[in-house]
């Protein structure tokens, strides 16, 4: 049996006002790639440029009541970033990582548009000065990629090192804000 595309819209929108789901994700495209984003009803919680399998990360994370639907504010949000007009976001944030982490999450948050900082700054800046490589991967495992700008954080010698999303990417956001002349 089949239901109707009008059914299964009045099913999602029904667990959404029961408050029935634990996570909201969708795929939205972006001129980095395709991006797998997750909300909580406390926030974002998830960026990802992996969309194979994200949907079962979340809910081992989040919960199991996992419901792809529309995520609008998250999407117009990096429509404006990505178009140059939004220098800060503005959504709320479900951040679920160990107090390191957060920590550090929370320091690079700091990081300005159009900045860049090194990961032994930011290891300085959260009480650690010697920690750049944990620092590293922090930024490794970061859920919120863009939002939480990882993107910022370079090399002591003005290099670009990884990048979840490609160091492609990682240029095309420096690039983007202005942190970095094309090449």
């Amino acid at each position: 049996m089949s239901i109707t595309p009008e059914l299964d819209a009045r099913f999602r929108a029904a667990a959404l006002a029961e408050g029935l789901v634990d996570v909201r994700y969708d795929v939205t495209e972006s001129p980095v790639g395709d991006l797998f984003l997750a909300t909580t009803p406390r926030g974002l919680c998830r960026i990802s440029y992996t969309i194979e399998g994200q949907d079962e990360e979340i809910a081992k994370i989040f919960g199991v009541r996992v419901l792809r639907a529309s995520l609008d504010e998250v999407r117009r949000e990096l429509d404006e970033y990505f178009e140059g007009r939004r220098h800060e976001f503005d959504l709320p944030i479900d951040l679920r990582v160990a107090p390191f982490h957060e920590a550090v999450l929370h320091e690079l948050a700091r990081v300005p548009y159009g900045h860049t900082d090194t990961y032994g700054s930011l290891a300085a800046k959260v009480g650690h000065p010697k920690a750049a490589r944990a620092i590293g991967t922090v930024m490794n495992r970061n859920p919120i990629p863009i939002v939480l700008p990882c993107h910022r954080i370079i090399g002591a010698n003005g290099s670009l090192t990884g990048y979840g999303g490609g160091l492609p990417a990682k240029r095309h956001l420096l690039e983007l804000e202005g942190a970095m002349l094309p090449s």
